[in-house]
């Protein structure tokens, strides 16, 4: 994944990490293409690790997007925005399709959470989004996405 780090309220925090992240990725995407490989970007991706524990002001956002494997360097669009390459793993995922404006998730969220516990997993990591459409859409579609783990057994 490139990868960038950001704090704040959502929106202030995506408006500044965003160009930077898009620029790198489109210039990586550029590079492949001029060596005859095909680069497709796809969607946005966030996780926000202290969601809900902290103010939103303070929320700790961390925007990707997917790169190829052969990518190691990444080109920094923006000097004052840096870019990074992480490695994200997945195994197995709790994860529901929220449709509507992003002030609206809460009732998906909590629904998603109760999915999970009513199943017998618990959440064991960061709150992840992947958005299908951009904050402009007339429809906003998020995937609501939590890494699970099976609940311990009571002794």
């Amino acid at each position: 994944m490139a990868v960038v780090h950001a704090r704040g309220e959502p929106r202030r925090a995506a408006d500044e990490a965003l160009p930077a992240l898009y620029g790198s990725v489109y210039l990586i995407r550029a590079q492949l293409k001029r060596r005859g490989k095909a680069f497709k970007v796809g969607p946005l991706r966030a996780r926000w690790p202290d969601a809900h524990l902290v103010p939103r002001e303070r929320w700790t956002a961390l925007f990707a997007l997917p790169i190829p494997d052969s990518v190691v360097e990444l080109p920094q669009k923006k000097t004052d925005v840096a870019v990074v390459r992480e490695v994200w793993v997945y195994g197995t995922v709790a994860e529901l399709l929220h449709i509507g404006s992003y002030d609206t998730e809460g009732p998906t969220v909590r629904q998603l959470h109760a999915f999970i516990a009513d199943s017998g997993y618990e959440i064991c990591g960061s709150h992840e989004e992947v958005y299908l459409t951009t904050r402009r859409a007339r429809t906003q579609k998020t995937l609501i996405r939590y890494p699970v783990r099976p609940k311990p057994r009571e002794t």
